[in-house]
């Protein structure tokens, strides 16, 4: 086990060089993370997502699967992420009048909370959706990516303050 350095800074060894946090020595507990996010599209879009006519097929679902693949494989993409059990990922999008509404929630009962999780669910699902619409409209942005909420662990429960992206989101 590596001393820690002494800015406190728990990512860094004694040397300062980057290192993985030992959760050896943490409790397990049921833990849960909500991240929100947008994606901003054309009125094209927003059409072709409520017709059912996206060229490509069915944008949404594409969407939700990519995020649920994109939670379970976060420790491969963010490189000091402790790989966990995903033990529940659920995605919501919810098409809106310049927006589609990106909420996702991760659970698990590990050592270490499922924050990074919720929010690369988040950003895969709109990465498939965008990659599902680009035809349509090149110019798709994804936007507010962020924590919204978690349980669990040493700090409980944890919601952030002030407004959040509003109904479906």
């Amino acid at each position: 086990m590596s001393t820690p350095h002494p800015s406190g800074f728990s990512h860094l060894d004694s040397a300062g060089r980057a290192r993985m946090v030992d959760v050896t020595a943490k409790e397990v507990t049921a833990r849960t993370a909500t991240a929100t996010g947008r994606v901003l599209v054309s009125a094209e879009v927003i059409d072709a997502l409520r017709g059912g006519t996206v060229p490509k097929g069915d944008a949404l679902a594409v969407a939700r699967i990519a995020g649920i693949q994109g939670a379970k494989r976060t420790p491969d993409l963010v490189p000091l992420c402790h790989p966990i059990a995903v033990h529940g990922a659920d995605v919501e999008l919810t098409v809106r009048e310049e927006d589609v509404a990106i909420t996702a929630t991760v659970r698990t009962a590990d050592r270490t909370g499922v924050e990074m999780e919720a929010l690369t669910c988040v950003m895969t699902a709109a990465l498939g959706l965008v990659d599902m619409v680009k035809a349509i409209d090149p110019e798709a942005v994804v936007t507010d990516v962020r924590v919204e909420e978690k349980t669990g662990g040493k700090t409980g429960h944890w919601t952030r303050s002030g407004a959040g992206l509003g109904e479906g989101a």
